[in-house]
C-alpha cells in the first residue's frame, strides 16, 4: 500500500455536554451518574402537550465557545426539528439548529508536530441542541442481544462544533480535539469527560489521490471518546479506504464504529440508507435575538485562553514554548503554576517540579491537579527549603513523595524525620574520612586515574549520611583529602 500517493481529507464533529445544572428545555438535573430514569420529566420524557423552555445558560455558553473559537455570533437565529426515530429519542425528534445556528465561520490553531508549525482548522458552525439519552449495551454494540434505554442524558445542553474538512492525517484530528477540549476547560462551559460522554466526536473521513480536487467518498466514524481511540480510527480508516482504492475498489459511504478490542473501524449502516431529517422550525421555541449589547457582554467575561496564557509565559517567564504549552494544558494546571510563581518567583524551577516530579505522582496515582494535596504554598515553601541549603535535592524529592500522600507541610515533615541537611563542614569531614579509610581500594582506583571512583566515594559518604550531607560540600571536601594522598 502507498500511502505517499494518496491524500486524507478530514473533519470532525464534536458533541459538547453544557456544564449547566438543568437540561436545555426544562428544569431536571444534568448531574452524571444518578439512577437510569430518575433525573426525568415530562418534557424530557416528550410527554403529549408538554412545551419547552430555553435554558438561558446554554446561550451564554454557546455564545462565549463561538467567540472563543473566533466566530460571527448571529444576531437571529432559531431552533429547528431533526426528525428520526431511535429507541434514545423520546420525542422521535431532535430539537436542534439547521439553517440558523448560533456562531458560523470561526478557526482553531493547531500545533503540527515534529517542525513546530501551526495549522489553522477551520470552524464551520457551532450550534446548539438537546442530547438524546443512552442506550446501555450489553456488550459490545455490534453484538449486543439487547439494549436498556436511560433518559436521564435526553435533553442534556449540547453545542455541536463542527470544523472544515481540513485535517489530513490522525495525530492532526487529535490535536484539533486536544486544544479544542483546553479552550472550553478555560471557558468552564463543559467538564469533557470523554470517559463519561460529556464530550464525544465524529469524524469524516475520505481519501484521494494526490493532486485531486474532487473529494473522495467519505465514512463516518460515530462517537469516539478518547484522543488515543480518536487517532488510531483514524488512521486505521485512512488505510483501509487507500487499501480498497489500490485493489480496484469502491469506497461506500457507511456510518462505522471503532472497536477497541480489534483496533479496526466496522460498517454499522449504509448512509445511502440513512432517511431524509426532515428539518423544519420547532413550532414550540420563539427565534432568538442576539443583540451586540449581549455579545459585547460575553466578550468581555472570557477569561485568558490556552493560546494567550502560552504566550505570556513565554514572554513573561522565559519559558519555552514546549514548557508553557504543557503548563498550559489545562486551566488548574495554569492556575496552580501561577499561584506558585507568586509565592516562589523563579518560574523555571517551579514549571520543572511540576512537570516532573508533580507530574508522575499524579499519573502513577491517576489523578488531577485540583486533587493534589499538595497546595502552591507547600510547593513554594519547599523549593524555598532546598535554595536555602535547609535540606539537599535527594531529601526534597522524598519530602515531596511525603506531602503528596500526606498533605503536610514540607518544615513539618523535615522536623518529624529529621532531614535537615547537614552543612557543618566538621561533620562532614568525620564522615569523608571514614569513607576513604573503609575504601582503599577505591582510593587506589583513583590515584590511578580512574575518574568514576571519586562519584562512588561521594555515594558513600552520602549514604553514610543517610543522604543529609551537603553535596558541593561533601565534594569539596572529599576531593581535598583525597589531593593530600
Amino acid at each position: 500500500m502507498s500511502r505517499s500517493k494518496y491524500e486524507a481529507v478530514i473533519g470532525l464533529e464534536v458533541h459538547v455536554e453544557l456544564k449547566t445544572n438543568s437540561k436545555a428545555f426544562c428544569g431536571c438535573a444534568t448531574s452524571f451518574g444518578a439512577e437510569p430514569n430518575t433525573n426525568v420529566c415530562p418534557i424530557c420524557l416528550g410527554m403529549p402537550g408538554t412545551l419547552p423552555v430555553l435554558n438561558r445558560q446554554m446561550v451564554e455558553y454557546a455564545i462565549k465557545t463561538g467567540l472563543a473559537l473566533n466566530c460571527r455570533i448571529a444576531e437571529f437565529c432559531k431552533f429547528d426539528r431533526k426528525n428520526y426515530y431511535y429507541p434514545d429519542l423520546p420525542k422521535n425528534y431532535q430539537i436542534s439548529q439547521y439553517d440558523l445556528p448560533i456562531a458560523i465561520g470561526g478557526k482553531l490553531d493547531i500545533e503540527i508536530e515534529g517542525d513546530g508549525a501551526s495549522k489553522t482548522i477551520g470552524i464551520t458552525r457551532v450550534h446548539m441542541e438537546e442530547d438524546a439519552g443512552k442506550l446501555v449495551h450489553q456488550g459490545n454494540i455490534m453484538t449486543t442481544p439487547y439494549s436498556l434505554v436511560d433518559l436521564n442524558r435526553a435533553g442534556t445542553p449540547l453545542l455541536e462544533i463542527v470544523s472544515e474538512p481540513d485535517m489530513s492525517s490522525g495525530a492532526e484530528a487529535r490535536r484539533y480535539v486536544e486544544k479544542l477540549r483546553a479552550i472550553l476547560l478555560f471557558l468552564e462551559v463543559s467538564d469533557c469527560k470523554m470517559e463519561e460522554g460529556s464530550l464525544r466526536c465524529d469524524a469524516n473521513i475520505s481519501v484521494r489521490p494526490n493532486g485531486q480536487t474532487k473529494l473522495g467518498t467519505k465514512a463516518e466514524i460515530k462517537n469516539m471518546n478518547s484522543f488515543r481511540a480518536l487517532e488510531r480510527a483514524v488512521e486505521y480508516e485512512i488505510d483501509r479506504q487507500i487499501k480498497i482504492l489500490e485493489e480496484g475498489g469502491t469506497i461506500i459511504q457507511d456510518t462505522r464504529t471503532w472497536d477497541e478490542v480489534q483496533q479496526i473501524t466496522l460498517s454499522m449502516r449504509s448512509k445511502e440508507e440513512a432517511h431524509d431529517y426532515r428539518y423544519f422550525p420547532d413550532p414550540d421555541l420563539m427565534p432568538l435575538k442576539i443583540d451586540q449589547a449581549w455579545t459585547e457582554r460575553v466578550r468581555a467575561s472570557l477569561p485568558e485562553l490556552p493560546d494567550q496564557a502560552c504566550l505570556r509565559l513565554v514572554e513573561e517567564y522565559n519559558l519555552s514554548q514546549y514548557d508553557a504549552a504543557l503548563l498550559t494544558a489545562t486551566k488548574d494546571g495554569l492556575e496552580y503554576f501561577d499561584a506558585c510563581v507568586r509565592q516562589y518567583p523563579q518560574p523555571k524551577v517551579v514549571a520543572n517540579w511540576i512537570m516532573g516530579e508533580l507530574a508522575r505522582l499524579l499519573n502513577q496515582n491517576n489523578m488531577e491537579i485540583k486533587d493534589c494535596r499538595i497546595t502552591p504554598h507547600a510547593l513554594s515553601q519547599l523549593l524555598t527549603l532546598l535554595e536555602k541549603g535547609t535540606i539537599s535535592g535527594k531529601i526534597a524529592k522524598k519530602v515531596f513523595e511525603e506531602m503528596f500522600q500526606t498533605g503536610a507541610l514540607p518544615d513539618k515533615i523535615i522536623e518529624e524525620q529529621g532531614l535537615v541537611q547537614i552543612s557543618d563542614e566538621a561533620g562532614i569531614l568525620a564522615i569523608v574520612k571514614e569513607v576513604i579509610n573503609a575504601n582503599p581500594k577505591v582510593v587506589d582506583d583513583f590515584k590511578n586515574g580512574k575518574g568514576k571512583a571519586a562519584g562512588f566515594l561521594v555515594g558513600q559518604v552520602m549514604k553514610a549520611s543517610k543522604g543529609k550531607a551537603n553535596p558541593e560540600i561533601a565534594n569539596r571536601l572529599l576531593n581535598e583529602e583525597l589531593s593530600r594522598l
